[in-house]
């Protein structure tokens, strides 16, 4: 049916139906979007001001930030360490991805299961379990200094390598998943029509398989460095001081030294690094073809 071909009635009909369908989204997107406003949106915009104001207007706290070399090293370090995150994440959850997306029905189950379950788990749990396997008195150098491989334990806690493990532990679950979202819609004949035509099955996955599956791996990256970015329970328990990052200097700031104004400062390059490399990402994937991809 045509526009020219509605009757008058039936179009007033059509207007009174689009307003009443306007009308139930803003009821219910009033309400949620005016708790996001008290409960959200002020107290962060409230905390973030600090970091220009002690009393009066000043920008040394940032300037102290962006000048001063240990904080410098903390943010370099923080961005390299959710990097490194995202790239193991990327690394280890891709073949998990496309192995749940592809595989018989009872496989898929048990691959989601062993996905999932330690996702339900608590983090303190699972960084204790790490603890517990890597300390100096743990089960991995107890058993490497009982079959005489070593003779000292080797330092495999508090420093970054315990973090970026801890970390990847915890986020893989967020790279399997949106790669799985996408890999489950690409059908397997485009590969093999591509082998059939002369194809390596290699160069048939890269020239073929792994585009088709990058949104996913791109939602997936930038969800992992995202969350690593702010993660702070794993860094403070497995990291130590050669393993903090900008979230623990934070606390830090907040609890110890009660120095809001510079704590709020940091937050603030935090919340602006984020931000930066989020529309880096767009630029090269857009969020909307994500979104496509994962529908």
């Amino acid at each position: 049916m045509t526009a020219e071909n509605v009757a008058p009635d039936d179009s007033g009909r059509l207007t009174r139906l689009a307003r009443g369908e306007k009308a139930v989204l803003l009821a219910f997107l009033v309400p949620c979007g005016f708790f996001l406003l008290i409960f959200f949106f002020l107290p962060v915009a409230a905390f973030l001001l600090r970091g220009f104001f002690d009393p009066g207007f000043t920008l040394q706290h940032y300037r102290k930030a962006l000048t001063e070399g240990i904080y410098l090293t903390i943010f370099w370090r923080t961005i390299l360490i959710s990097l490194s995150t995202a790239a193991c994440c990327f690394l280890l959850g891709y073949p998990v991805a496309y192995v749940m997306a592809h595989a018989s029905g009872r496989m898929r189950a048990l691959v989601l299961a062993f996905v999932l379950v330690p996702f339900w788990t608590s983090i303190l749990v699972r960084v204790f379990a790490w603890i517990a396997l890597l300390g100096r008195n743990g089960v991995i150098n107890s058993a490497l200094m009982g079959f005489g491989i070593t003779e000292t334990p080797l330092p495999m806690l508090y420093n970054t390598f315990a973090v970026l493990l801890g970390m990847t532990h915890v986020m893989l679950p967020y790279m399997i998943l949106p790669c799985y979202s996408v890999m489950r819609n690409i059908p397997l004949e485009l590969v093999k029509a591509a082998e059939n035509l002369g194809a390596t099955p290699a160069r048939a996955f890269l020239r073929i398989y792994l585009p088709l599956s990058m949104p996913g791996a791109v939602a997936g990256c930038l969800l992992v460095f995202i969350v690593s970015g702010g993660f702070f329970i794993t860094p403070a328990l497995m990291g130590g001081a050669s393993g903090m990052i900008i979230s623990q200097l934070i606390e830090q700031e907040v609890s110890d030294a009660t120095n809001w104004s510079f704590a709020s400062a940091l937050s603030g390059l935090l919340l602006v690094l984020i931000i930066s490399l989020y529309v880096a990402y767009d630029r090269l994937v857009p969020t909307d073809e994500i979104e496509e991809t994962l529908k």
